[in-house]
């Protein structure tokens, strides 16, 4: 029988294993405006259809979803996941881009981007404080696909890790 002894470090190598969509998570309250890099992301109802975004407490991200009450999900290209380093801090930028990334206001007023292979843009209708994370649970209102022919980013495509145990 194998040791299953729980400890951070195999906590982290298991949840690391956990197949994970990679993308930029738009959010804007007021003139504020904001993208993040996310890993947790999942569809969780058809009807209506609601997409599940988790967003750590702290993150400005955060903030300006609940205070905006939307976020979009940006789908991005497999190939081109240099775009996820530079959203892993507080963006930078103004009602045209976002470090350096051209974005467009969705529906719901929050920031999507000119180069995302697809995106979706959510009006929140749940939230629930889960620990160090909130879901944030958005129906989607608008969508579009820009390149049908890509396949998008996930975590795997990248050297990043995300999940686990808190790191102190």
């Amino acid at each position: 029988m194998a040791d299953t002894t729980l400890d951070d470090e195999l906590l982290n190598r298991v949840t690391w294993k956990i197949p994970n969509a990679l993308a930029l998570v738009g959010c804007r309250a007021g003139d504020e405006r904001n993208a993040m890099t996310t890993s947790w992301i999942t569809q969780l109802s058809m009807e209506p259809v609601l997409i599940g975004v988790g967003v750590d407490n702290d993150a400005v991200t955060h903030r300006l979803i609940t205070a905006g009450g939307s976020f979009t999900v940006n789908l991005w290209d497999a190939e081109n996941t240099r775009v996820f380093v530079k959203f892993s801090k507080p963006a930078q930028g103004d009602a045209t881009q976002l470090n350096g990334w051209a974005i467009t206001d969705a529906t719901t007023g929050a920031p999507i981007f000119a180069d995302a292979v697809a995106w979706m843009d959510c009006s929140v209708r749940h939230t629930f404080d889960l620990g160090t994370h909130t879901l944030f649970v958005g129906e989607v209102v608008a969508a579009a696909v820009n390149r049908d022919d890509v396949r998008v980013a996930s975590m795997s495509d990248t050297r990043m890790k995300y999940g686990g145990v808190k790191r102190h």
